[in-house]
């Protein structure tokens, strides 16, 4: 079993991977970064402990963070907790995944990850969705190649934007709303949110397809949000919650060659 560990804007998952890239369990914290690392390892250790895991269980750890500034806090508190140096997805870090970029340096680590789940677990070209603090809609094509994508405002940065604004706009939570066409203030924010979110992926899905040659294998979407959004999306969407923790198990295995490569490849039938 590894741990594997996805720092977001706002929150950061552990996730625990068996030797085929199932995972097992995940836990969440808030991602802060004016926390120490003993703080982060207190906070690692207890959530784990609270859950039956063993911290110092684990065979190896693997850490995917968009937050610089958190990141060598985490490496340092990871090897007090579970007693092992974690790998950090990265620069030199082996992924099987060829990356297509004017600058493939400049790629984040969670793209990174999920493109390779993408890849490993279902049919490409691969549409990937990734909603949270920021929405991301990235690809990868027939031959498993990263070729790019797009990056637009998450949908809680879009509706903390509007209530700012708009004085007379309440705080809503995110959830459909009784009707298409909202007869009331509230119901047409969440339309607003709901419905606009959603058009957005389909038209941005729908250039894609074009770009792609007309075919897609599979979207695939993922992040807090994309069980939210991603169901009132017209195309048909796949769920994954679980998908960049599966992808780090898949990076963690590449640089680890003792590792068994013990995974659920799909088949890749074309939609």
């Amino acid at each position: 079993m590894i741990l594997a560990i996805d720092t977001g804007n706002t929150h950061t998952i552990l996730g625990c991977v068996d030797e085929s890239c199932n995972v097992v369990q995940t836990l969440q914290m808030s991602t802060d970064v004016v926390k120490t690392a003993y703080e982060y390892a207190m906070d690692m250790k207890g959530i784990m402990e609270l859950a039956g895991i063993n911290p110092r269980g684990f065979e190896g750890a693997i850490i995917s963070s968009v937050v610089p500034m958190v990141t060598p806090v985490l490496i340092k508190a990871v090897k007090l907790v579970t007693d092992q140096t974690p790998l950090v997805v990265g620069a030199g870090v082996k992924t099987g995944l060829n990356i297509r970029l004017d600058d493939p340096g400049s790629i984040a680590g969670d793209l990174v990850a999920t493109a390779v789940a993408a890849k490993e677990f279902y049919p490409l070209p691969c549409i990937i969705i990734d909603m949270g603090t920021a929405t991301t809609v990235t690809v990868v094509d027939e031959s498993g190649s990263y070729i790019g994508g797009a990056i637009m405002p998450g949908a809680g940065i879009s509706l903390a934007a509007l209530t700012k604004e708009a004085s007379l706009l309440p705080d809503i939570e995110f959830s459909a709303p009784k009707k298409i066409i909202g007869t009331n203030t509230i119901d047409a924010m969440k339309g607003g949110i709901i419905y606009g979110c959603a058009g957005a992926l389909d038209g941005i899905i729908e250039r894609y397809r074009e770009e792609l040659g007309g075919s897609v294998g599979s979207i695939v979407a993922t992040g807090g949000m994309g069980r939210i959004i991603a169901p009132f999306c017209r195309n048909e969407v796949i769920i994954d919650n679980r998908l960049l923790i599966k992808g780090l198990g898949v990076i963690w295995n590449k640089n680890n060659e003792s590792a068994p490569a013990k995974t659920g490849r799909k088949s890749r039938s074309k939609k």
